[in-house]
């Protein structure tokens, strides 16, 4: 099925793309001149993929037709597609039966990217720990809340697994469990956006603190507060998940604002 083709009226088309004007295409993008061209056809195709109306694995037309389509060249379209590319919303093959095809959206690369652009905004004067931690505060203590509510027997079971996971010997710390404890009361609020809100924000959090300047005792209290969280949660106590997680979280924030603990390198480097 091709995309849906918006309207438009020629003068818009024809400045969007350096044509002359001419009678109306029965199918032309509506091209606003604050924008480039190749934007508004990405997001016209985007719109169609998460909307539904192209469905995941579904060949989209040749760079000419859709030039036709949304009466723009086809080097437009080529970057409106390279755009699609970037986001993970296309797949592009080569070969007889190439083309650009339709992939589903997913959850967890979304995560990744959105994590990877807040670990460089976090370097950058625009971001700084305190908006990190800020909105970790907003967004985990509610998440706490919903856990309390919502969980089953299975997510209790795994939130309590999580609380209580053994250390690593290659983390000593525990930091990266502590972590999973935090991504898991994510997950059992059973919304994926509150999921995908937050753990972007954990992410940058394990990255930029160096670990090896934190006590063991300091280690022991985070297991201690995880296992308080925990036990709220499993029994569906949802004020005292939220304060506990609420108290959890302020009480952290000396740690990561101590000096020499926070770093603008790359740990994966």
């Amino acid at each position: 099925m091709p995309p849906t083709r918006p309207s438009s009226s020629p003068r818009a088309a024809a400045a969007a793309d350096g044509g002359t004007s001419g009678p109306a295409a029965p199918a032309r993008l509506r091209v606003q001149r604050v924008r480039p061209a190749y934007r508004q056809v990405a997001d016209e195709l985007r719109a169609q993929i998460v909307g539904g109306s192209l469905d995941a694995g579904q060949r989209l037309p040749n760079e000419a037709d859709l030039g036709r389509a949304f009466g723009v060249s086809r080097s437009t379209v080529r970057e409106a597609l390279r755009v699609l590319a970037s986001q993970h919303l296309i797949e592009t093959t080569r070969g007889v039966q190439g083309g650009s095809f339709v992939a589903a959206p997913d959850p967890a690369q979304v995560v990744e990217d959105v994590g990877g652009a807040l670990g460089v905004l976090v370097m950058t004067p625009q971001l700084r720990l305190h908006d990190l931690l800020e909105a970790r505060l907003l967004l985990e203590p509610s998440a706490a809340r919903l856990a309390a509510q919502r969980a089953d027997a299975d997510t209790v079971e795994a939130i309590r697994t999580a609380a209580g996971a053994p250390r690593d010997r290659r983390d000593p710390s525990g930091f990266v469990g502590h972590l999973d404890f935090h991504t898991t009361v994510l997950m059992a609020t059973g919304n994926l956006m509150i999921t995908m809100m937050g753990q972007p924000v954990n992410d940058v959090l394990r990255t930029r603190l160096r670990r090896v300047g934190v006590e063991a005792a300091e280690w022991d209290r985070v297991d201690e507060w995880h296992r308080d969280i925990a036990d709220h949660i499993a029994a569906g106590d949802a004020a005292a998940a939220e304060e506990a997680m609420r108290d959890h979280l302020v009480a952290l924030r000396s740690l990561y604002e101590r000096d020499g603990l926070w770093t603008d390198e790359d740990a994966h480097r």
